[in-house]
This record gives C-alpha cells, sequence and structure tokens, in this order.
C-alpha cells in the first residue's frame, strides 16, 4: 500500500506519520503550499510533490487531508487523472464518501471515510496520540474497506465501519461529547467569574472537578458517575441555582440540560421520585418564556 496526501494541515502531517511507523509507505505531499507539503515529506521521509498528477499516479492510496469544505473540490481536481483502481479517502467526520466522491465508481475508484476520533492539536506530535484514538470508517460500496478495518483494529483503541446515511448522527454524537462540553465549561466558568473570580482561577478551581468526574464517566458511564443535586433531588438547591442566573439564554441552558440529567438520574434510580424537580425546571422555562400556567 502506498499512501499519497493531499494536504499537508496538522492531520495530513499526524496521519501520514502514524501510518508510516505502522509499515504503511506513504509517497507524500501535495498542498496549495509547497514549504508545507516539503515540511510534512521531511517529517515522514517522503516525497514533496508539485505536479498532483503525479502524487495521483505514485499512490495506491489517496487521503485528501483537507478542510470539509474544500474536499469536493480536491476531488474534482483529482478525478481528471487516472483514479482507475485507486483508494480515495477524506477524514472528515460529517461528510460521506458517497456526497464527496460521487463518480469514484464510475471512474474505477473506491472511496472511503476513515476519521479519527480525537482532536489533532499539534501536527508535530498529534501521531504519538492516534494509537489511542478510535476510527470511525464509512464507504458503502467500497469493498477494500474491510482491510483498512484490519489495519486499524492491529493499532488503535478500537474500529467501527458505519453507514454514509448515519454521517450526521455519528458527528452530533462526537460534537456533543467534544464540543458542547466547552459550551457548560465555560457556563460553570462565567458563574463563578461572578462570584469574584478570575477567568484563569475559576478554571484552575474547576480543572479537579471536571476531570474527575469525566474520567468517573469514562471508566463507569454517565449514569453511575451522576451526582449532584439533580440525582439527589434536591428540588430547593436547583430553585437557588436558577435564582442565581441572570441571563435567558443561559437559564435555559440550565434547565435543558438539567431535564436531561433526570433522565439519568431515573435511571440511576429507578425508585426516587423526581416530579418535585421537573416541576422546577418546567416553571423556570414557562419563567423565561413569559408564560404562566
Amino acid at each position: 500500500m502506498k499512501a499519497g496526501f493531499i494536504g499537508a494541515g496538522k492531520l495530513g502531517f499526524s496521519l501520514g506519520k502514524f501510518f508510516a511507523d505502522h509499515g504503511i509507505h506513504v509517497t507524500g505531499y501535495y498542498s496549495r503550499s509547497i514549504e508545507s507539503a516539503g515540511e510534512a515529506a521531511r517529517f515522514t521521509d517522503s516525497r514533496c510533490y508539485d505536479d498532483l498528477e503525479l502524487l495521483v499516479n505514485d499512490s495506491d492510496a489517496l487521503f485528501l487531508t483537507v478542510p470539509d469544505e474544500a474536499i469536493r473540490s480536491t476531488y474534482e481536481k483529482i478525478k481528471e487523472y487516472d483514479i482507475a483502481g485507486k483508494q480515495i479517502c477524506h477524514c472528515s467526520g460529517a461528510l460521506s464518501a458517497a456526497e464527496t466522491f460521487p463518480d469514484a465508481g464510475e471512474r474505477g475508484a473506491q472511496r472511503y471515510s476513515i476519521h479519527p476520533l480525537f482532536p489533532v492539536s499539534d501536527r508535530l506530535s498529534g501521531f504519538r496520540e492516534m494509537p489511542d484514538a478510535f476510527f470511525c470508517l464509512e464507504g458503502d460500496d467500497s469493498p477494500g474497506l474491510e482491510e483498512w478495518e484490519t489495519f486499524l483494529k492491529g493499532c488503535t483503541a478500537g474500529t467501527r465501519i458505519i453507514k454514509g446515511r448515519d454521517k450526521p448522527r455519528y458527528h452530533g454524537a462526537c460534537a456533543i461529547a467534544s464540543n458542547l462540553y466547552c459550551a457548560l465549561a465555560d457556563f460553570g466558568i462565567r458563574m463563578l467569574e461572578g462570584c469574584g473570580f478570575r477567568e484563569d482561577e475559576a478554571l484552575r478551581a474547576l480543572s479537579p472537578l471536571m476531570r474527575s468526574n469525566t474520567e468517573h464517566i469514562i471508566r463507569q458511564g454517565p449514569v453511575k458517575a451522576l451526582t449532584g443535586p439533580v440525582e439527589r433531588g434536591d428540588a430547593d438547591t436547583v430553585r437557588k441555582h436558577l435564582g442565581s442566573i441572570i441571563s435567558s439564554e443561559d437559564m435555559k441552558l440550565y434547565a435543558a440540560a438539567s431535564k436531561a440529567v433526570v433522565r439519568i438520574a431515573e435511571a440511576k434510580n429507578p425508585d426516587r421520585d423526581y416530579s418535585e424537580i421537573r416541576a422546577v425546571l418546567n416553571a423556570a422555562r414557562l419563567q423565561e418564556r413569559g408564560e404562566t400556567r
């Protein structure tokens, strides 16, 4: 297997190095920036290409490690060359192979998406984290996908092949567990700022709580890890929380998240009555909309 990369950003650097370290021959890199392609090539002991057609010809698999909005336009360029027998792959979590490479099969190519479930924060060190990452693969009509699954199972934390139609739901799950978590962390920091904390001080104060809770969720799952006033059925404390929130948007966030927590709490404590908690949260939503019963 000879893999070529179009795009020499953080993901291209990291994935190419990861592949090279695990036995895949990286032919090299092509990028809008010849400097970036050269740096990636040196990093992976491969070749810097200034001719896209030559990279296509030299590679069995072509990884389009470009931003999501550029994947389709990049494919439109490479399909002008002979891609018969090639594997065309992108690494987007949101897009399916079919919507980005719609006519690859007609041109004799296979189409995949291979998405690592972790954020690449540094192009020179991200490859070291990839063995701990889970990879999701997709390519509904591409028979060679199982070969990539076998390869990745041997050098990562795990893999799963999903259907192209499930990509929006899959990517939504990733965003909820990662991006939306940032919104809740920001909410907590702002609440402490209202108590006189500086932003950096608030983050430092909350970090052990956040870290411990995340570790418990990872080890035990969200139901067993759940603690706090909603889980205890402490409606008075929830009322006080709501009374301390000034912003209407923040109140909606607190109420919506807490209602979701009630469902988890009921799974943990099926014999506990959470009707008063629900009533408090419903009242907050009505109050936020300016409605009355």
